[in-house]
C-alpha cells in the first residue's frame, strides 16, 4: 500500500469545505479553471507531521453523485477516478456540517458507496454542541466503517488529529454498491436515530435573526441599507490607502525624470509604466474593501437569505433568487458570475441570468468610476454623514442593478413566459465571518489584480504606447507629434462615431484596448495625456487634468457608458462556453453596445441643454 500523496475535500454547499482547505494549504493554494470546461480547480499543498508534502483538492460542492450539474460531474468524475485532467485522489476526505446531518449524511453515503479510501469529518462542532446536539462519532464511525473526525475549522479544532491520520494508510472500503434514493433516506434516519440527539430542529439564534432578515419590509431594508452602506465605505476608508499609493507612484516617477536623460526609454517608465499602469494600482484599496465585505457577507450565512429575499421581486422581473449570488459575483467579475449560473436548474432562467449578468458593475469598472467621480463629483458630506462621491458611486451601481432587472422583464415579455416556480436554498447557520477566510480571500483577490495590472494591462499600455509614439511627427510637422501617430490618427477617425455622445479622441483610443481589459482606460488616458505634454499627468493627477479639459456632459456619457457597455472579451468567450452559441454572444454584444450609446447620447444631450 502506497503512501498517501493526493487527496480531495468533497462535501455538499455550506459544508466549511473551503474553511477546511485554508486551514490545511493557508496561502499555499492557486485556482484555475479545467482545461475546455468552465469548472474551477482549487488546489494548494500541506505538509504532514513526518515531514512528507501532500497535495489537496478542493472539489467544487455537490449535494449528489447524481450529477445535474457542471460542479456535480467533475465532482463524481474525479472522485470515480474518470477524469483525464485530475490524478486520481488516494483518499476522499468527506466534510460535513455537524448541525445539519440529515441532509448531509445522504451525501456520505453516496461517496461511501463509491468504495474508495475516505475519511469523515464532522465539521462545525463547536456549533452542533452550542445548540446541544449530542453526536457519538464512535458509534457513527463503526456503522460506517470510516475514521470520523471532529472538528471545527474556522478555530482548527481537530485539525492536528485529521493530519495524523493523513500520514497512516487508509484502506479501501468494501466492494462498491449501488444505493437508491429510497434506501439512502432509510438510511440517514436509521444512523440519525442511533447516533444523534438533537433538543431541536433548528437555531433558536438563527430564528431569531431570520424573523428580522428575511421580514419582507425590514428584510428589505435592511438590505438596501447594508448595500448603501458598502458603497460609502468603499470612498471613505480607502482615500487614505490611494493617497499613500499616488504619492510613491509620484515620488518614483520625479526620481526616473530627475536623473534620466530625455528619450524613448524615460517616456516608456514615465508616460506608459508609471503615468498608465500606476494610475490603475492606485484603485486597489477600493476593491479590496469592496470584497472584504462581499467576503464577510458570505461568510456570515447572509448571502443565501438575500437570494431568498428578493426572489419573489426577481421573478417579477423574469429571474429567480437563484440568480442573486450569480449576480452578486459579477460584481467582482462577470466571468465567475456567468459561470456560477450553472447552479440554476431552468435553462431558460440561467440564459435570462447570462444575459444581464454582464450588466452589474464588475470591480474592473471601479477604476473608470472612481476616477471620474473623483474629478467631477465634490468631496463633501451630505447631512454631516453621507459621502456625495459614495453616494453617486451607489447611483451608478444601482443603474446597473435597475437595468439587468428591466433587460430580464423585457426577455420574459418576449418570451411570454408566465409558468410558476419554488425556490429551494438550504439556509446555512449564521456565523461571524472567519478572519483566517476573509484575508486569504482578499489576498487572491489582490494577486489578481495585480497579475493583471503587471500582466495584460501592463502589455497593453507597452503596445498603445508604441501606437502613441510612432511614427514620429516629420521636421515640418505643423500639429502636435501625437497627431502623426498611429493612435492619434486611429482615435481623430473614431470620433466620427463617438463625437454625438461627447467623447474625444483621447477617450477613444482608450475605448480599444479597454475590450481586453476594463481597467485599462484609465491606464490607456494617463498613457495618452502624459505622452502629449501633460505634467499634470506625470505627476499622478489624471483626475485634476480631465477635470479642467472635459466638460460634465462628457464625464457623465462616459461614466453611463461603461453602465452598459459591452464587457471585456474575456466576458463575451465565457458566455460562448457556457452556452455553446454565438448567436448568444452576439446578441449580447449588439444589445449591450446599442443600449451604451443610446443611454450616453440621451446624457450628453441633457446634460448640454442643462448647462
Amino acid at each position: 500500500m502506497t503512501a498517501i500523496q493526493h487527496i480531495a475535500l468533497v462535501g455538499n454547499p455550506n459544508c466549511g469545505k473551503t474553511s477546511l482547505f485554508n486551514q490545511l494549504t493557508g496561502a499555499r493554494q492557486k485556482v484555475a479553471n479545467y482545461a475546455g470546461v468552465t469548472v474551477e480547480r482549487k488546489e494548494g499543498f500541506l505538509t504532514l507531521p513526518s515531514g512528507r508534502r501532500l497535495r489537496v483538492l478542493d472539489l467544487p460542492g455537490a449535494y449528489s453523485l447524481q450529477a445535474t450539474s457542471p460542479d456535480e460531474a467533475i465532482t463524481r468524475a474525479i472522485c470515480l477516478g474518470e477524469f483525464a485532467q485530475e490524478v486520481t485522489p488516494d483518499v476522499l476526505v468527506c466534510v460535513v456540517d455537524a448541525t445539519n446531518l440529515r441532509l448531509h449524511l445522504r451525501f456520505v453515503l453516496e461517496v461511501q458507496a463509491l468504495g474508495r479510501p475516505m475519511l469523515l469529518v464532522l465539521n462545525m462542532m463547536d456549533d452542533a454542541k452550542r445548540r446541544g446536539i449530542q453526536i457519538d462519532s464512535q458509534k457513527l464511525a463503526q456503522r460506517l466503517g470510516i475514521q470520523v473526525i471532529e472538528t471545527a475549522a474556522v478555530k482548527r479544532h481537530g485539525i492536528d488529529r485529521l493530519l495524523a491520520s493523513l500520514d497512516q494508510q487508509i484502506p479501501a472500503l468494501a466492494q462498491p454498491t449501488l444505493v437508491s434514493n429510497h434506501d439512502i433516506h432509510q438510511q440517514v434516519r436509521d444512523l440519525l436515530a442511533e447516533t444523534v440527539v438533537m433538543p431541536r430542529d433548528t437555531d433558536q439564534r438563527d430564528d431569531f435573526l431570520d424573523s428580522i432578515l428575511l421580514h419582507p419590509v425590514a428584510g428589505l431594508a435592511i438590505l438596501g441599507i447594508l448595500m448603501f452602506c458598502i458603497f460609502q465605505a468603499v470612498f471613505a476608508w480607502a482615500a487614505p490607502f490611494m493617497d499613500a499609493i499616488e504619492a510613491g507612484i509620484g515620488w518614483l516617477s520625479g526620481l526616473i525624470g530627475q536623473h534620466m536623460a530625455d528619450g524613448l526609454l524615460k517616456s516608456l517608465l514615465v508616460d506608459a509604466v508609471l503615468a498608465g499602469v500606476g494610475g490603475v494600482l492606485v484603485f486597489l484599496p477600493q476593491i479590496l474593501i469592496l470584497f472584504f465585505f462581499i467576503l464577510s457577507l458570505e461568510e456570515s450565512g447572509y448571502l443565501p437569505r438575500a437570494a431568498f429575499l428578493l426572489d419573489r421581486l426577481m421573478f417579477k422581473a423574469g429571474l429567480t433568487g437563484r440568480a442573486f449570488i450569480p449576480l452578486l459575483s459579477s460584481f467582482a467579475c462577470a466571468v465567475p458570475g456567468i459561470m456560477a449560473t450553472r447552479s440554476i436548474s431552468d435553462p431558460r432562467d440561467r440564459l435570462t441570468t447570462i444575459m444581464v449578468a454582464p450588466l452589474m458593475t464588475c470591480s474592473a469598472r471601479l477604476p473608470v468610476y472612481a476616477l471620474l467621480i473623483g474629478a467631477f463629483v465634490p468631496a463633501q458630506t451630505i447631512w454631516g454623514v453621507l459621502n456625495l462621491q459614495g453616494l453617486v458611486l451607489f447611483g451608478l451601481y444601482f443603474g446597473g442593478i435597475f437595468s439587468a432587472l428591466l433587460v430580464a422583464t423585457i426577455i420574459k415579455w418576449f418570451r411570454q413566459d408566465k409558468s410558476e416556480h419554488a425556490l429551494l436554498l438550504e439556509l446555512p447557520s449564521y456565523r461571524l465571518p472567519d478572519l483566517r477566510n476573509v484575508s486569504l480571500g482578499l489576498y487572491e483577490r489582490a494577486s489578481i489584480f495585480i497579475k493583471r495590472v503587471g500582466g495584460i494591462i501592463l502589455a497593453l499600455t507597452i503596445l498603445l504606447w508604441v501606437l502613441l509614439t510612432f511614427p514620429q511627427a516629420p521636421a515640418d510637422a505643423t500639429m502636435p507629434a501625437i497627431d502623426y501617430s498611429f493612435a492619434g490618427r486611429i482615435g481623430h477617425a473614431l470620433t466620427i462615431i463617438f463625437e454625438p455622445i461627447g467623447f474625444g479622441w483621447q477617450i477613444c483610443i482608450a475605448l480599444i484596448p479597454a475590450m481586453a481589459a476594463r481597467e485599462v482606460v484609465v491606464s490607456a488616458l494617463g498613457t495618452v495625456y502624459a505622452i502629449a505634454g501633460n505634467d499634470d499627468v506625470i505627476s499622478q493627477q489624471l483626475g485634476t487634468l480631465i477635470a479642467h479639459q472635459w466638460s460634465l456632459a462628457t464625464a457623465l456619457s462616459l461614466l453611463v457608458w461603461f453602465v452598459f457597455a459591452p464587457q471585456c472579451i474575456a466576458t463575451l468567450a465565457t458566455v460562448k462556453r457556457e452556452t455553446a452559441s454565438w448567436r448568444t454572444v452576439a446578441i449580447m454584444a449588439v444589445y449591450l453596445f446599442g443600449t451604451a450609446y443610446l443611454a450616453s447620447f440621451i446624457t450628453y444631450r441633457v446634460v448640454l441643454a442643462l448647462s
